[in-house]
């Protein structure tokens, strides 16, 4: 139930004011995960459990301060207390221990340093500052490190919504295909490992390319998937069955968008699909998840913001694509694949 139906239904002036507090004072959990995560609470404990006083002295923190922090944890459902031991909860580890392939930590760990502080401005972005520096967000891509927590962080997101492309694309009828932004190839491996036929290829900036090559020699993938370094607004993309464009759009103005689109088209076999997938916001926006990613867009970078499946199918048809299905998926941010095929 959102906060808005919560507070449309109660009769409760008590339960209305505790609604508002909690929004009012959500970053409270949020930056105790961060913290956490940020800390390597969650990699300590995959060793074993521990006591209060013994993850103070491994992590360093003050003792006072740790037993609300740690009992905050268990309360969040994050951690188990047993006989005066932590230790990560079931169900929960996976996703907070380094090193699995659910991982979500790389991404908290970006949210804590990157957009907690841009969000603490909002007030001033509304109004119509710039928190970030976002003149040219190839800087970004400047250091190795930063480049490896950026691909990490989108990672995070991508790998829950490879298995859904499974569903819904038919990916016998085509052979060869190309993720355009598509980072370190997380959804191509997955891809090219699910469907032996196909033959795959990533598309992104220079940068990306040794991480990429990390990557793909990791997962055993490195003879099925291409990388192409380049500019997707100014250097040529290679041609393929399928081209995949995916939570690209929404960093874009709509006239950049319409642009991409069109050069995707350009790439495309005749009779081969793009495949878009993005937050995309309902007609009515009413669903405050996907409203706040589209806030979440326009502060990271300017100009950016989700958009309407009706506006994603504008770009695709106003490129020469033929509309023929968009569908929510079951991802992380409730995203939605849009489908449009290039006639033979």
């Amino acid at each position: 139930m959102t906060t808005q139906e919560t507070l449309d239904h109660t009769t409760s002036p008590t339960s209305v004011a505790r609604t508002l507090l909690a929004l009012n004072t959500a970053y409270f959990q949020a930056k105790v995960l961060q913290s956490a995560v940020e800390l390597g609470l969650f990699g300590v404990l995959a060793e074993k459990p521990a006591s209060a006083d013994a993850l103070c002295t491994r992590l360093g923190l003050h003792p006072v301060r740790a037993a609300d922090f740690l009992d905050a944890l268990v309360g969040l459902g994050l951690l188990e207390r047993k006989d005066g031991r932590y230790a990560n909860r079931p169900g929960v580890a996976e996703f907070l221990t380094p090193g699995g392939p659910r991982y979500l930590g790389d991404s908290i760990a970006q949210h804590a340093r990157l957009h907690y502080r841009a969000w603490a401005s909002l007030t001033q972005v509304l109004s119509g500052e710039s928190v970030l520096d976002q003149k040219d967000f190839r800087k970004d891509f400047q250091d190795l490190d930063n480049v490896r927590r950026l691909m990490g962080h989108m990672d995070v997101f991508n790998s829950f919504v490879a298995h859904e492309l499974d569903r819904c694309i038919d990916w016998a009828r085509y052979s060869t295909f190309l993720d355009v932004g598509g980072a370190r190839g997380n959804v191509a491996a997955h891809l090219v490992r699910t469907h032996g036929h196909l033959a795959g290829g990533v598309f992104d900036l220079p940068a990306v390319e040794p991480l990429f090559d990390e990557h793909m020699a990791a997962l055993g993938t490195a003879e099925k998937v291409r990388f192409t370094a380049g500019d997707f607004f100014a250097d040529p993309l290679p041609r393929a069955d399928v081209i995949i464009l995916g939570h690209v759009l929404h960093d874009w103005p709509p006239t950049a968008r319409e642009t991409l689109v069109k050069r995707v088209h350009d790439a495309v076999e005749p009779g081969g699909i793009i495949v878009v997938y993005d937050a995309m916001l309902d007609d009515d926006r009413q669903d405050a998840r996907s409203l706040l990613q589209s806030l979440n867009c326009s502060i990271m970078r300017d100009g950016g913001s989700e958009y309407t499946v009706g506006e994603c199918r504008g770009y695709v048809e106003r490129a020469g694509f033929r509309f023929e299905s968009a569908e929510r998926i079951d991802s992380l941010t409730g995203d939605r694949v849009l489908v449009a095929a290039k006639p033979s």
